[in-house]
């Protein structure tokens, strides 16, 4: 893993910073290198149920691209698998939180967008800014399931940012709080996701994903056909035993 990314077990919950605050965490060859390692150390973690995305210092989660290494490279068209990129070109079958501790434009918009939930501090501001500089956002397709569309229109066309509290408003955001709360409110969600059967939050999450294109027919269906295996687990009958001899569950995964 390198240098711009730290992963850090806290209990059931894998922390993963972005490390360059003195370049407000913009995304550069490090960073991408070290998400994509983050993101296959926390899929094997035995240990970590959650992760909690964040960004280090107290102004930025991500800035977005590192422009200067953008021009030095000359950098057009992107690839593909550009920036790891969770539930499009990598795949995590665990819930990830986003914490987003500052600025989060462009590329760092698109960080946000990828994690399952977002808390942000009051002092977080949100802006797809590509229009301001000439580049794409073809990553924000999926913020056509997340945002109402005209408000996503102003967003995309404006590229001027948003407030914490106007994320939270138009639903991108799930939870907002002072600053110096947010670690320990990503954290207790994490926690309290970390606490509740696997396989069931497993399957919830994958449940969303896989039937966001499909019609409500088909999407019942292979609900029902996602979640036979978790009916049939060691745990779903783990879970009211607990509950009838008034314990807490042991969760085995299986």
């Amino acid at each position: 893993m390198s240098d711009e990314i730290v992963y850090e077990n806290r209990g059931q919950v894998a922390v993963v910073t972005i490390n360059r605050p003195e370049a407000r965490n913009a995304i550069n060859s490090g960073v991408r290198e070290g998400l994509a390692a983050a993101w296959q150390r926390f899929e094997r973690d035995a240990d970590a149920r959650v992760a909690i995305l964040t960004g280090a210092g107290d102004k930025a989660f991500c800035a977005g691209a590192d422009l200067k290494e953008m021009a030095l490279k000359k950098l057009g068209r992107l690839p593909r698998n550009f920036l790891p990129t969770l539930n499009v070109n990598t795949q995590v079958s665990k819930p990830v939180v986003a914490a987003v501790n500052g600025v989060a434009y462009a590329g760092g918009w698109a960080l946000v967008q990828m994690c399952d939930l977002v808390v942000a501090a009051e002092t977080a501001r949100f802006a797809i800014t590509e229009a301001k500089v000439g580049r794409g956002m073809p990553w924000a397709v999926p913020l056509i399931h997340m945002i109402p569309q005209k408000v996503l229109l102003e967003i995309l066309m404006t590229g001027d940012p948003i407030s914490a509290r106007r994320a939270y408003e138009i639903g991108f955001v799930n939870h907002v709080v002072p600053a110096e709360q947010l670690m320990p409110r990503a954290l207790a969600l994490a926690e309290t996701i970390a606490e509740n059967a696997p396989l069931t939050v497993a399957a919830a999450k994958e449940m969303v994903y896989m039937t966001t294109d499909m019609g409500r027919q088909a999407g019942l269906e292979a609900a029902r056909h996602l979640f036979d295996a978790v009916y049939r687990s060691e745990d779903a009958q783990e879970g009211p035993r607990a509950f009838t001899e008034k314990r807490k569950p042991q969760w085995r995964g299986r």
